[in-house]
């Protein structure tokens, strides 16, 4: 049986984070009768961290930040149709055409032929298998799991449904919160693939101690990497 390999998808695949940065900067000119762009920044991830337990990750709860956050640095002074249009900007986040990153079709069929891959990605449910579907890269994965967090916990449920010794996995991604640090804790591999945009909630230090920390600069140098760890302990 082939090997499992896990495979992130926002900023990993596809670009996502830029578009939510393009919304923050309307965000942040919709602020301005009211605070500064580093006021509102800080107001706004505030409040999109004290609703990831509730609402999860994703547009919609990034829109439902945005509301909650506008009518809090305004004092309920804000319009109606000003809340409207935030809620249009969510609307032309979801319509928006997936565009894939470099290499990344090539490198999932390279890796298609010697690994089980398993995409693991959280945020909404619908959301993300929308993304995977309007992709085109539906049928290079073995499973797809959408999970509400990515801890270590999260990592053990998912191997364990698929019966994959944690020794045995390898998980690929842009994140180094999400991705490497609980692959790492549940002794798999872990792989970063920098993104030039990383929201400031994922962003912490990459393991370069860590016995099974690897590091490349884009999906297309991940085959090779593969390659060279088939017969690493």
């Amino acid at each position: 049986m082939l090997p499992v390999l896990g495979v992130d998808a926002d900023d990993t695949l596809w670009e996502n984070e830029e578009r939510f940065h393009e919304v923050e900067q309307r965000f942040r000119d919709l602020m301005t009768p009211w605070a500064d762009s580093e006021t509102a920044d800080a107001a706004l991830l505030a409040t999109e961290r004290a609703n990831i337990a509730r609402h999860g990750y994703g547009i919609k709860g990034f829109v439902l930040s945005m509301v909650l956050t506008a009518v809090e640095i305004s004092d309920a002074a804000i319009d109606a149709r000003s809340l409207a249009g935030i809620v249009g900007w969510g609307h032309e986040m979801l319509a928006h055409p997936i565009e894939l990153l470099d290499g990344v079709p090539e490198a999932l069929d390279a890796l298609g032929s010697t690994h089980r891959l398993l995409l693991i990605t959280k945020g909404d449910l619908g959301d993300q298998l929308g993304k995977v579907r309007r992709s085109g890269l539906a049928d290079r994965f073995w499973r797809v799991e959408v999970v509400p967090e990515k801890d270590p916990q999260t990592y053990r449920d998912v191997l364990d449904r698929h019966d994959v010794d944690p020794a045995e996995f390898t998980m690929v991604g842009n994140s180094v919160k999400s991705d490497v640090l609980p692959a790492l804790a549940v002794g798999a591999w872990g792989i970063h693939v920098p993104h030039d945009l990383t929201w400031s909630y994922e962003q912490a230090e990459p393991p370069i101690d860590a016995p099974r920390f690897r590091a490349i600069s884009d999906l297309g140098a991940l085959p090779i990497l593969i390659a060279e760890l088939k017969n690493t302990p």
